[in-house]
């Protein structure tokens, strides 16, 4: 009895909300979902405007808070941002036709690029023109792709909307088969019938009445599925790498059995070793970051495999959890 009650209060309470809500993740809401992301990637909730680093995983320098790198393009563009902001005259300047020649041939190489990552932490770390171009252009290759694609699939929740942007920055925005897209596609085309739960959101799927969560809970498996038997070929290679790279999605499921649908001013999810984490909107110092002998931030690896897709495409990311066989000297 009490537990039916407490089940209708909470559908009461979660319809009350979305009669209010904004269909983008906005203030707290896109903080949090950003702070879950840096968390994935980097280990804590902080945004790592100054990191800069050659990890040697075939795509150049790896920069920023979403791990620009000069032979995916996305760095460039970053770096073409700053110019529109600085007036093309910066520290960046006489480096342009090396980046704008790397960032065309998806070159892994460094040469001529001996500055970069001394002006990229310099600049990252006092300059908000350089912080402002990283997010600038995290929002348009990334995170407005994922709303967007939220957007067409009427999602209410944050949690739903946050899981679209973090699947983003890990296998990309592009139409490739293993890009958030076809993840998307591949979730609503198995739905053939209603879908039914208690979250108070239904999706209009296929035709088909479908629970917000459960469509959730299908995206989550979908993407598992996709770490562990990815379709586009050069992808192959590294399922290795991918296959436990699961404790993104574990971090949701958390939330999910927590019922943690909107996020309000901070959410409990998982870090990357499973272990339970406070995450609260523009909070600093929420979190503590290991650090080498001379302290700087000691990143995960990260191993990035470019999609099929236009230069400008996000590539896939591996886990940073795991590190290959082959680059077995980057430390996590």
């Amino acid at each position: 009895m009490f537990q039916a009650r407490r089940g209708m209060l909470f559908v009461a309470g979660v319809a009350a909300i979305l009669a209010t809500a904004n269909a983008a993740l906005c203030g707290c809401s896109k903080d949090i979902a950003l702070r879950l992301t840096n968390i994935y990637e980097n280990g804590d909730t902080d945004f790592h405007y100054d990191y800069c680093e050659n990890i040697k995983d075939g795509r150049g320098f790896t920069a920023g808070i979403a791990g620009f790198c000069t032979g995916t393009s996305d760095a460039w563009v970053v770096i073409e941002e700053y110019h529109k902001l600085t007036g093309g005259n910066d520290d960046f300047s006489p480096m342009d036709d090396v980046l704008a020649k790397y960032a065309e041939s998806g070159s892994d190489s460094v040469s001529g690029l001996e500055d970069y990552c001394s002006v990229w932490e310099k600049l990252g770390k006092s300059d908000v023109k350089f912080q402002q171009a990283q997010d600038t252009v995290r929002d348009e290759m990334y995170y407005i792709p994922s709303q967007k694609l939220a957007d067409e699939l009427g999602l209410k929740f944050d949690i739903t909307r946050g899981e679209l942007y973090d699947t983003g920055i890990q296998h990309g925005v592009s139409d490739g088969a293993d890009g958030l897209p076809a993840l998307v596609s591949d979730t609503s085309k198995s739905f053939t019938a209603d879908a039914t739960g208690d979250s108070g959101s239904t999706l209009k799927v296929n035709g088909h009445n479908v629970d917000e969560i459960v469509w959730l809970q299908k995206f989550l498996e979908v993407v598992v599925d996709n770490l562990k038997n990815p379709k586009e070929a050069e992808n192959k290679a590294g399922t290795t790498v991918w296959a436990d790279d699961d404790y993104r999605t574990k971090s949701y499921a958390y939330m999910i059995d927590a019922k943690t649908y909107m996020y309000g001013n901070s959410v409990d999810a998982l870090d990357n070793d499973g272990n339970p984490v406070t995450v609260k909107c523009a909070a600093e110092g929420t979190s503590k970051r290991r650090r080498d002998a001379n302290g700087r931030p000691i990143r995960r690896y990260r191993q990035l495999v470019r999609s099929t897709g236009p230069p400008t495409s996000r590539r896939r990311r591996p886990p940073l959890s795991k590190r290959s066989n082959e680059l077995a000297d980057v430390f996590v």
